[in-house]
């Protein structure tokens, strides 16, 4: 029989803990199953685990304790305050102890994000598990679990006693991308996760109307009775907006006439690496993070198996456009390529190049499309590796950004791409003639009575060469900078 090892400690000095009073030892969670959950925000498949975890803290509220321990690989990350504002956006309701130094990962000899490590009652390591589990099977497991502690006697004690996080309070809550509405009176529409609804605005960033209840879910139907789960990109022609419904694993549409949603693709069920054509509504997705439309084809980017996939709507189909799934930063090929939480997407005014960011790489890359019958190559601009990150401008091939989330078409010459550069919490600007990357905001005057530093971008959208957008997600509200006269301004909060 294998030796039992102690599960190391969790209350090191210093350590900052979220959504309880006062750090937890392991003595403090005696008497219960303990699951630490091995995480960083900015990890993908840390996010599918959460609402499996939630499962169990519902069911076993009792008998288990879920013990987030932040483990972060960007530098932004190392920022308590931006872990903060995650959890709340994520809506963690467990505790969470922030490990910068990785003391706990180390001492738990954790390898990769994300890891689930299970501890006994009385304080043994019972297992873990690296990478996503089956839900079901996940559940199944940890209920059986639970009958064992029953059964030898163990008490259950009172829910552990939780203080979570405030969410945001304003009209928006973590917006994340904006997109311009074609046609007719100039009208942007935006998704809103926080309130899982997406927003219509006009010109001077007045909200016009919403659609979405407001409660999360998944439903279609009419306006005000549809549900969405923090959906977190779109795009739009004249006659309606898609949106990549992210945590429901789905793509939807608004009719832009009767306001009424349906769902286009996606299962609900989260998604194994997309492949060939097939059913769109029977291809289950992987948190679809950004469309861009053209004519009856959507491109989206499937952020959780590192692809860009293709929707058709004429034939109602879904397949793989870009990606075997691997997760890296190797250029070729379409399908041979491999991504990495492709996460923004920025379509060329020929419709013949797609330009993405992809967050884990901090890359800015393109897919060139090419004729019929032609094979799409990916290849990259800016961006180096999985830990190859900064805040670095001049020539591309020397350039760094640091987990960027957005982008969009700018114009000018021979093109520009303005880039949400998220944990920079920067806007950055990609000269393709020059080869080169650049601040936007080298000095530009606030026109705020107050300002603030801009919260992890999300979002980037350009009107004109002139006026751009981004989307300041952390501080709940969008930007409006104005180049010619070197100024930007609150437009909605």
């Amino acid at each position: 029989m294998a030796e039992q090892v102690r599960a190391p400690e969790l209350a090191h000095p210093g350590l900052r803990w979220f959504n309880v009073e006062a750090p937890l030892s392991l003595r403090d969670l005696a008497g219960r199953l303990v699951i630490l959950d091995f995480w960083t925000f900015c990890c993908i498949n840390c996010m599918h685990i959460l609402p499996i975890l939630r499962r169990v803290e519902e069911a076993f509220p009792r008998e288990v304790a879920v013990i987030g321990v932040h483990s972060p690989k960007f530098a932004a990350e190392r920022d308590p305050e931006n872990l903060a504002r995650a959890i709340a956006r994520y809506g963690i309701l467990h505790p969470v102890v922030h490990d910068p130094g990785l003391l706990i990962w180390r001492s738990y000899a954790v390898r990769a994000w994300p890891t689930l490590m299970f501890v006994s009652p009385d304080g043994y390591v019972l297992g873990t598990h690296s990478g996503e589990p089956d839900p079901e099977g996940f559940f199944q497991g940890v209920s059986r679990v639970v009958d064992q502690i029953h059964e030898t006697g163990f008490a259950s004690p009172d829910p552990l006693p939780l203080k979570p996080l405030p969410g945001a309070a304003g009209r928006l809550s973590f917006p994340a991308k904006l997109k311009r509405l074609p046609g007719g009176e100039k009208a942007w529409v935006l998704c809103d996760p926080g309130h899982h609804q997406i927003v219509i605005l006009g010109d001077d960033g007045g909200e016009r109307s919403r659609v979405g209840s407001g409660a999360p879910g998944w439903r279609d139907g009419e306006r005000g009775e549809a549900r969405f789960l923090s959906p977190q990109g779109l795009a739009a022609d004249g006659e309606a907006i898609y949106v990549a419904d992210t945590s429901n694993h789905r793509i939807r549409r608004i009719d832009r006439a009767s306001g009424r949603v349906t769902t286009l693709a996606g299962t609900g069920a989260r998604g194994l690496p997309l492949g060939g054509a097939a059913s769109a509504l029977d291809t289950p997705l992987a948190s679809p993070w950004d469309i861009e439309a053209r004519g009856a084809r959507l491109f989206f980017a499937n952020a959780g198996t590192h692809q860009l996939g293709l929707l058709d709507l004429a034939r109602g189909t879904a397949a793989r456009l870009a990606g075997s799934g691997a997760e890296g930063i190797e250029d070729g090929p379409a399908g041979e390529a491999t991504l990495a939480q492709p996460s923004g997407l920025a379509l060329d005014p020929s419709g013949g190049t797609l330009y993405f960011v992809d967050s884990e790489t901090s890359s800015i890359r393109l897919l060139a499309l090419g004729a019929q019958g032609e094979m799409p190559e990916v290849r990259t601009l800016a961006g180096k590796g999985l830990f190859d990150f900064g805040h670095e401008n001049g020539p591309l091939d020397r350039a760094l950004f640091q987990h960027p989330l957005g982008i969009a078409w700018l114009g000018g010459g021979a093109g520009r791409l303005l880039v949400a550069d998220s944990y920079n919490g920067a806007l950055r600007l990609v000269d393709l003639r020059r080869q080169w990357a650049s601040d936007l905001d080298d000095g530009f005057d606030c026109a705020d009575p107050v300002c603030l530093p801009a919260g992890e971008p999300a979002g980037a959208a350009a009107d004109s060469p002139e006026r751009v957008f981004m989307v300041d997600t952390n501080n709940h509200r969008i930007l409006e900078y104005r180049l010619p006269e070197r100024s930007y301004r609150t437009w909605c909060q």
